[in-house]
């Protein structure tokens, strides 16, 4: 009788192992891994750019995400469609300007994961709270999530109503007669994030 339960309980332990104990494996986020991409619309045209992960994690339970924060480094924003140095330069500090996203007051914006719903095969609705500017809301993205050995992949693109966020600089919704300088009030995210389990 012993023996079955020494037997059994080493079973139990190896398969708590294997699965990652009962809370679960933490992946951490890879910079050279991951990539984040933006673009803004407004009458006349549009701008795109990137910006950069500053750090998070990202925990699996049962071979599906569960929860995590994800850190965007605001300091790193790129614009990369005006070749032109002085205007690009131009633009960039108006995007790092309190008019948008007031990066020197507000360094990092963040997404913490919530509820994760799965939808059909790799695609998911991952549900959390965006940080930006100090203001939080609720938003859902779709989203690809590939999981192979100790690496994890998530792909997705959201709109993002950065009015919610009061950035409200050439908003329809707060100034009349804007004319050809109006800016669309949503911008899309494009990212990939890739973490290492540790």
């Amino acid at each position: 009788m012993k023996r079955i339960l020494s037997t059994v309980t080493a079973l139990a332990i190896s398969a708590l192992s294997f699965a990652g104990g009962p809370k679960g494996d933490t992946y951490k986020i890879d910079n050279e891994l991951s990539s984040v991409e933006w673009v803004g619309k407004k009458v006349t045209g549009q701008h795109n750019g990137s910006i950069m992960l500053k750090e998070g994690n990202i925990m699996v339970e049962n071979g599906m995400i569960s929860s995590g924060t994800i850190m965007m480094d605001m300091n790193t924003i790129v614009v990369e469609d005006i070749e032109d140095e002085g205007t690009n330069a131009k633009l960039k500090g108006h995007l790092m300007s309190d008019d948008f996203f007031g990066v020197e007051k507000n360094p990092t914006s963040t997404f913490k994961i919530t509820k994760v719903e799965k939808k059909e095969g790799e695609l998911y609705h991952i549900h959390g709270d965006l940080t930006i500017k100090g203001i939080t809301e609720k938003v859902a993205i779709p989203t690809t999530v590939k999981m192979e050995g100790n690496k994890l992949v998530a792909i997705g693109e959201t709109e993002i109503d950065r009015t919610k966020f009061k950035i409200r600089y050439g908003s329809g919704k707060f100034f009349e007669d804007l004319g050809d300088k109006m800016i669309d009030d949503e911008f899309t995210i494009r990212f990939k994030v890739g973490a290492i389990k540790g």
